[in-house]
């Protein structure tokens, strides 16, 4: 290969990471502006939350120019995207906390409880679709179908308090809402601020345990939601890919029906299956408001409601960005797995 060929590979895989790059900042930027002006126009008065509804006009004057909220909206979605450039989302009325140490203390217990969950739904739903699809019409089809259908109908939150009262109220399998029980706190530094992870750092098993116990009923009935989904559609397609031409020929060369699937079919949804997976760890990730509810989960989701509720539109701002960046940073990673699983990308 020539200088000169090598030298255009590599200003072309440069002009690639900048393009990529450039879309995910491009993108970033659309989100702070969408999320801002919604949240200018929402029926929420920002400055209610920070002196009350009984302070006098004064105070209020005077409280709503300390916020900027007198200038015209295009200079204050200029001066916040200013600050955000420089990790400053502001104050939390809520908490009385800047909003980024918030987000710092609040996410890392959603991360570990998604990624639990979303765990579970790859060993889980994966497998079980394969089967289903393979076995399309028979028993272990439908099998996946009811599961699948009842983790779409079933409200969560009912879910949530139903294996409350059974598994914890009344047989005591395992631990109660929160992550730790209160004995427990402030024993392990957060290093991470993944309880399993630090407790597991330091050596303190019986935080491990109690940690494990109370994520458990948690991160299960997560993980049966991404089961229903990620099972469907890898169902769907497996069915699409044994109806192919190849799979054919693969069975009359000598491959037998469950080496054409693994071997063949499977690698095929690879792809897609990236897509699918990375769009429910995305969404539990911003979705578990109602779980973090019911268990009283010290989360992202939990976070933003409260802070929606008491007027704090600095940290709902805030934690919408994080949510936005989530899906984001799946994105890109999902298209880097792309040019892994896909050798079609990767020679592109």
């Amino acid at each position: 290969m020539s200088d000169a060929t090598i030298e255009n590979s590599q200003m072309q895989t440069t002009l690639r990471v900048l393009s990529f790059v450039g879309t995910l900042l491009l993108t970033f930027i659309g989100l702070t502006a969408v999320t801002f002006f919604i949240s200018r126009f929402m029926a929420v008065d920002p400055v209610l939350g920070v002196v009350g509804d009984k302070a006098p006009q004064a105070v209020y004057d005077k409280a709503r120019e300390a916020m900027g909220l007198n200038q015209p909206i295009p200079i204050q979605y200029l001066s916040y995207l200013s600050k955000i450039a420089v990790g400053n989302f502001g104050k939390s009325v809520m908490t009385s906390h800047p909003v980024l140490e918030d987000l710092l203390h609040f996410f890392p217990a959603t991360l570990e409880l998604a990624t639990i969950a979303t765990l579970l739904g790859v060993a889980v739903g994966v497998p079980s679709g394969v089967v289903a699809g393979a076995k399309k019409g028979k028993w272990p089809d439908q099998v996946v179908r009811i599961v699948g259908l009842f983790g779409y109908s079933i409200p969560v939150f009912w879910v949530g308090l139903v294996c409350l009262f059974i598994f914890y109220g009344k047989l005591g399998w395992v631990s109660g809402p929160g992550r730790l029980d209160i004995g427990y706190d402030d024993i392990v530094t957060a290093h991470t601020g993944v309880i399993l992870i630090d407790s597991a750092i330091e050596g303190e098993w019986s935080v491990f345990h109690n940690a494990l116990s109370h994520i458990i009923l948690p991160a299960s009935i997560l993980g049966y939601f991404s089961i229903a989904y990620i099972a469907r559609m890898t169902r769907s397609f497996m069915i699409e890919q044994l109806s192919q031409e190849y799979i054919v020929a693969a069975r009359i060369k000598g491959r037998s029906f469950w080496g054409a699937v693994w071997k063949h079919a499977f690698p095929n949804i690879m792809v897609a299956l990236i897509t699918v997976i990375g769009l429910s760890y995305a969404s539990l990730l911003e979705g578990a408001v109602l779980t973090e509810t019911v268990f009283a989960w010290p989360g992202l989701g939990l976070y933003i409601t409260k802070s929606l509720f008491s007027a704090d539109m600095n940290a709902v701002l805030g934690g919408t960005l994080v949510v936005g960046a989530v899906f984001i940073g799946v994105n890109a990673l999902c298209d880097f797995l792309y040019r892994i699983f896909d050798p079609r990308l990767s020679r592109a």
